[in-house]
C-alpha cells in the first residue's frame, strides 16, 4: 500500500466518524424535526418522537468565539498561584545543581508574549551545547516538575540546554492568554519560536536542535517535524494525540466544546466552512491540525512511543500515527508500543514514562519507564549528541 493510500483511508475513516455526528441545532430547519435536514441539507431520516432538550444540549457545541470557556477568576487566581509554586520548585531545585530562569520571547505567529523555562549546565565549558525544545503535556496546562523535574535535569546532566514554550492556552498566565488557545494552530508557532531565542545564547549549537513532548506536547513536537522547513534534527513524541477528527469524535461533545468556539477554527469537522474567515471546509481545517496527515512531510529521524492502555490519548488513535510512520517512513520512524506498562500518576499508561514520586521528585522507575528512556536518551545521543 502506498503512502497515498494509508493517508486516504485514515482521512476516509476519520470521515465516517465525524459524519456520524449531530448537526448542530442552529443548522438545522428552525420548527423541523431532529434529522429532518442536516448541515448539507441531506434527505430526511424519519422521525424519532419529541426532541430530548437534555440531550440535545448535552450534545450541542457552540462555533461562536464568546462563547469559548475562559479559566474564571476563582481558577485563574488558582491556576497561576500553582504556576508560581511550580516555578519556585524548579528554582529550588535547580540551585547548585543547573542553571534555571524564566524567559520571554516573541511568537512568529503573531508577536505574542510567550513565557518560558530555561535549564542549563552550571559550566558550559567550551563546546556549544545541544539543546532541546520540551513541551509539556495539557492543552490548558504548564510544565510540572510532578512529572518533569528528574527528567530534566538529566538532559541537562547529559550536556542538553532545555527551554520549555509555555504556549498560548497555557494555566497560570491569566484568562486572555488561556483563551488565546488555537489548538494545532499557531500554539506550534509558538513552540516553534522558542529556536529564535536559544539562537542568542551563544552557548547553543543551533545545528544540534531536538525536540520532545507528551500528549498534547507530542503532538506539538509532531507538528514540528513534520514541517519540511523544521530546525530540528530529531524529535520524540511521546503518547502523542495524533488525529483531531478522530478525537472529537471518540471524546465526543464534552471536549469538543473547548475547542470548535476557538478563534481561528469556528466550526466542527463535518461542517461546511470555518476557519479564520469561514472560507474553507472544516474537514480541510482539521486534516491540517492533525499530525497523522502530516507524516509523508517527515525528512528528519522521530521517536514515538505509545502505551495499549492509555486512557487518554486511547491507543486506537495513536496507533494510527505508529502504523503510518512504519508504512511511510520505516527508515526515518524508531517506534515502540507498550503493552499495559504500569500506569503513572495520570491517565493510566498515558504517563507510564513520567512516574515521578510527589515527595521527593525522583524517578519512580518501572521496566518499562527505563526502558522508554534509555531509548529516548540513546535517540538522542545518536542524531543530536550530548
Amino acid at each position: 500500500m502506498n503512502r497515498f493510500s494509508i493517508v486516504a483511508l485514515l482521512a476516509a475513516a476519520s470521515l465516517s466518524i465525524s459524519s456520524s455526528v449531530a448537526a448542530p441545532l442552529g443548522a438545522q430547519t428552525p420548527g423541523a424535526p431532529r434529522g429532518a435536514r442536516g448541515s448539507r441539507g441531506r434527505a430526511p431520516r424519519g422521525w424519532q418522537g419529541e426532541m430530548d432538550s437534555t440531550r440535545a444540549r448535552e450534545l450541542y457545541v457552540s462555533d461562536d468565539f464568546k462563547d469559548l470557556a475562559g479559566c474564571g477568576p476563582n481558577d485563574c487566581e488558582a491556576q497561576t498561584r500553582a504556576r508560581l509554586r511550580d516555578d519556585s520548585i524548579f528554582a529550588a531545585r535547580s540551585r547548585g545543581v543547573l542553571s534555571f530562569e524564566k524567559v520571554r520571547y516573541k511568537s512568529r505567529a503573531d508577536g505574542l508574549e510567550i513565557p518560558a523555562e530555561l535549564f542549563g549546565p552550571l559550566d558550559r565549558g567550551s563546546r556549544p551545547h545541544a539543546a532541546l525544545v520540551w513541551v509539556h503535556d495539557g492543552i490548558h496546562g504548564h510544565l510540572r516538575p510532578q512529572l518533569y523535574w528528574p527528567f530534566i535535569r538529566e538532559a541537562v546532566e547529559r550536556g542538553y540546554v532545555v527551554i520549555a514554550p509555555e504556549y498560548r492556552g497555557s494555566t497560570g498566565y491569566g484568562d486572555a492568554f488561556y483563551r488565546k488557545i488555537d489548538y494545532g494552530g499557531w500554539e506550534v508557532d509558538d513552540a516553534l519560536s522558542a529556536v529564535d531565542y536559544l539562537r542568542t545564547l551563544p552557548y547553543v549549537d543551533m545545528n544540534r536542535l531536538g525536540v520532545i513532548g507528551w500528549s498534547h506536547g507530542g503532538f506539538i513536537a509532531a507538528h514540528l517535524l513534520f514541517r519540511g522547513d523544521t530546525p530540528f534534527k530529531a524529535g520524540a513524541a511521546i503518547v502523542p494525540v495524533t488525529n483531531l477528527i478522530f478525537r472529537l469524535s471518540d471524546h465526543g461533545p464534552a471536549y469538543t466544546r473547548e475547542y470548535a468556539a476557538e478563534e481561528r477554527i469556528h466550526g466542527m469537522p463535518f461542517e461546511r466552512t470555518c476557519g479564520d474567515t469561514h472560507d474553507k471546509p472544516c474537514i480541510d481545517e482539521y486534516m491540517a491540525r492533525s499530525p497523522v496527515f502530516q507524516v509523508a512531510n517527515l525528512k528528519v529521524p522521530i521517536l514515538v512511543h505509545v502505551a495499549t492502555n492509555d486512557c487518554d490519548v486511547f491507543f486506537r488513535e495513536d496507533q494510527q500515527m505508529i502504523y503510518t510512520l512504519q508504512a511511510l517512513k520505516p527508515d526515518l520512524a524508531e517506534t515502540k508500543i507498550y503493552t499495559d506498562p504500569p500506569p503513572g500518576p495520570e491517565g493510566c499508561g498515558h504517563t507510564f514514562s513520567r512516574r515521578v514520586d510527589p515527595q521527593t521528585l525522583e524517578r519512580q522507575d518501572t521496566p518499562a519507564q527505563i526502558d522508554s528512556w534509555n531509548r529516548t536518551w540513546a535517540f538522542f545521543e545518536k542524531h543530536l549528541g550530548g
